[in-house]
């Protein structure tokens, strides 16, 4: 079944297509326009393509990770491009995860400066937030994604063939982030996922997909009121980055490593500004208990040895949301109902995590 979404407003105009198993038919398909195609992939699934031979499709694979996210493959690709004559009508499309879709999308807003960009993504992760929005760019030594620009795709194609080639790993990490649309949006779609995670884990199309739209739809609401994240208020496309402050910190503190995924890394991020939004009086001990529940039956990353290293600290302070050294965080007030704190004290922050 073909689900289809079209975002077209002075923001936004995208289409997004969730079909299984439908790349090669699109890709087929796009070649047909007589334009040149660069497709630059995740080699994992390069045996995949290996049957599309069209002249004017290029195939540049990488091997993929949170490594590539830099200003040298950001050069390295960019001069493959300019080598192989890309131009203005020229078409790039992204197939991989997260991290390849956030350097492809920082070049093709800046090579030519701009061509039109295609995005499907192959991880559930990416599949239900990074492929949505416009955000794309590359990490500095300073911290993620702090070079890069906003450039939405004009089509996402969600193919959920492409999950059955992941590890349960990189599906709980994908499920992180699903689990916190719902707990920042909508309290009766937790309470679906509280009944239907094992359908997600076993890879049910039907489940998944209505699992993916959801976020999608949650995701939507706040990227069309607030594209750039400059609201302060509930509608803020900050409010997506709820669980972030903490799990960014720990991707840092990690040098963005495989030793902790970034859904990981989200997941232990939300156990602990839901945490916080207990102590600060925001989040009943009920609905903090619910949530905690859900993620050990859910068997998701409940903690990290690291949390209350001093080094942690000092790398969330310098998280892109904070101003004159005070800490702007997203907290629950409930499950499905959350806001942007400001100004918090920093030494609040550190005193709640080191007593867990």
């Amino acid at each position: 079944m073909i689900k289809e979404i079209n975002i077209n407003n002075k923001n936004i105009n995208t289409k997004i297509i969730i079909k299984n198993n439908y790349t090669k038919n699109y890709l087929v398909s796009l070649s047909r326009s007589n334009r040149n195609i660069f497709c630059i992939v995740d080699a994992k699934i390069k045996k995949l393509f290996k049957n599309i031979k069209k002249k004017n499709i290029n195939f540049i694979y990488l091997k993929c990770g949170e490594k590539i996210k830099n200003i040298n493959y950001y050069e390295k690709i960019f001069n493959t491009l300019l080598l192989k004559k890309i131009d203005r009508n020229s078409i790039i499309v992204c197939i991989g995860g997260g991290t390849l879709g956030d350097l492809c999308g920082f070049i093709a807003s800046t090579v030519l400066r701009g061509v039109e960009y295609k995005l499907i993504p192959t991880t559930l992760l990416s599949q239900v937030d990074s492929s949505i929005g416009g955000k794309n760019g590359i990490n500095s030594k300073y911290g993620k994604n702090l070079i890069g620009t906003f450039y939405q795709p004009d089509e996402v194609i969600i193919d959920t063939s492409f999950l059955k080639m992941l590890p349960i790993r990189e599906l709980k990490s994908g499920y992180a982030e699903i689990v916190k649309h719902a707990l920042i949006k909508d309290l009766t779609f937790f309470n679906w996922l509280e009944k239907n995670y094992n359908k997600i884990f076993n890879l049910n199309t039907k489940v998944i997909e209505n699992a993916i739209l959801k976020s999608i739809m949650i995701k939507l609401s706040y990227v069309q009121r607030d594209p750039k994240e400059h609201l302060i208020n509930s509608n803020s496309r900050a409010i997506l980055n709820f669980g972030h402050t903490v799990g960014h910190s720990l991707e840092a503190f990690y040098n963005y490593s495989d030793k902790l995924k970034h859904g990981e890394a989200i997941s232990v991020g939300i156990l602990i500004e839901s945490l916080i939004s207990n102590k600060l009086g925001y989040l009943s001990k009920n609905n903090l208990n619910k949530i905690i529940d859900h993620f050990k039956d859910a068997r998701l990353q409940l903690s990290d040895k690291n949390i209350k290293n001093k080094e942690l600290i000092n790398i969330m302070q310098k998280d892109k949301k904070n101003l004159n050294g005070k800490i702007n965080i997203i907290l629950l007030k409930n499950i499905g109902k959350s806001f942007y704190a400001r100004n918090i004290d920093i030494n609040l922050i550190k005193q709640i995590i080191q007593s867990l």
